[in-house]
């Protein structure tokens, strides 16, 4: 495959033409100028239906990796067969670049500035959640890695379909150390960021993001308003009149540390299937509150006691004449019910 730009060829400038291989470019509907990606509307006139050309132009032949990502997304979604994916058609080159033709649906992308009830994009939430199942069942599992409102394309009746695989991986599957960050900054799980092993719970993250964009008429070019000094999304402020509950699920959903996110999508649409977005609190949602937040403060006196016994430990043990040492010992002694043999070694 040729990766060079003809030397008189500007794909910016102006639509390509591919009537010779039976497509008619209706409209640009966007564009990566850096990754050297434009999306087409076109029209298949054999297939007499509306496609999406997705160009990708590698200038140099220090692309291989694009080249890769290209052949990597057409292998992706060869496998894949869900109503709200949009399905690969075929793929073709010219001496500009490479081109894969998927099939049209007709819904805006979340890019766009729009408004939603609450309500509308908790459905939102599900519809997308129903189809991370649907990938996150696959084997081995798939992780789309770029979830974001410029990737889900929302129609009249509120159903989303996830787009733009380039970036997806199969769970497990090794990855370059360039190809690691790679994401959308404010859309990234943390564990993206550094370079850790990605799994299920890493698109929920992206997902949680995109979400709390909605609710707060926050554009993604933004998200960096909603992070405080500690890295976390902080949004309860902006909208006091979700029902506590929903805004418990969103923060689990973006929780720094993967483990203390839902384990998958599965788990996350199931929790947040019952909960109502909007209004003051039931004593169901109180009491799950409470509990959640009791965990939290549990989790955060566990953590200052380890701490404090370690710092206790030390302070012990650097005690003159190393008499802090043997009280320790003769403890674990003690601990473990041992012969006096063991009580006489220590010295007490």
């Amino acid at each position: 495959m040729s990766k060079f730009l003809s030397a008189d060829s500007n794909p910016f400038s102006h639509h390509p033409d591919f009537s010779q291989l039976g497509y008619q470019v209706i409209q640009e509907l966007g564009r990566n100028r850096e990754g050297g990606r434009i999306t087409y509307l076109a029209y298949a006139l054999k297939l007499n239906q509306k496609v999406v050309i997705k160009a990708f132009y590698f200038a140099s032949a220090a692309n291989d990796l694009s080249v890769k990502a290209y052949e990597r997304e057409i292998e992706i979604l060869q496998q894949l067969n869900h109503s709200r994916i949009p399905r690969y058609v075929t793929s073709f080159e010219t001496s500009a670049g490479f081109y894969m033709v998927q099939e049209y649906k007709n819904a805006p992308s979340l890019g766009i500035k729009r408004s939603f009830h609450p309500e509308e994009i908790k459905q939102i939430a599900l519809s997308i959640l129903e189809i991370l199942v649907y990938l996150q069942k696959q084997v081995p599992p798939i992780i789309h890695r770029d979830i974001k409102p410029e990737n889900i394309l929302v129609d009249e009746h509120l159903n989303a379909y996830l787009v733009d695989f380039g970036l997806a991986r199969l769970k497990g599957a090794k990855m370059s150390l360039s190809s690691f960050v790679v994401g959308t900054p404010g859309f990234m799980p943390p564990e993206e960021q550094f370079g850790h092993a990605l799994t299920e719970a890493s698109d929920l993250y992206s997902l949680g993001a995109t979400l709390i964009c909605l609710l707060t008429n926050t554009r993604s070019v933004e998200i960096g308003k909603l992070i405080d000094d500690k890295q976390r999304l902080n949004f309860q402020k902006l909208v006091p009149q979700l029902n506590p509950r929903f805004r418990s699920w969103l923060v689990k959903m973006v929780e720094l540390k993967r483990k203390h996110r839902y384990v998958n999508a599965s788990a996350a649409m199931a929790a947040l299937k019952p909960i109502q977005v909007i209004g003051a609190a039931t004593g169901l949602d109180n009491f799950v509150a409470a509990i959640q937040e009791r965990k939290r403060f549990n989790l955060l006196i566990l953590a200052t006691l380890g701490l404090l016994a370690v710092v206790s430990a030390i302070l012990i043990i650097s005690q003159p004449g190393n008499a802090g040492k043997r009280l320790l010992e003769t403890k674990e002694c003690q601990d473990l019910e041992l012969s006096k043999n063991c009580l006489k070694e220590t010295g007490y």
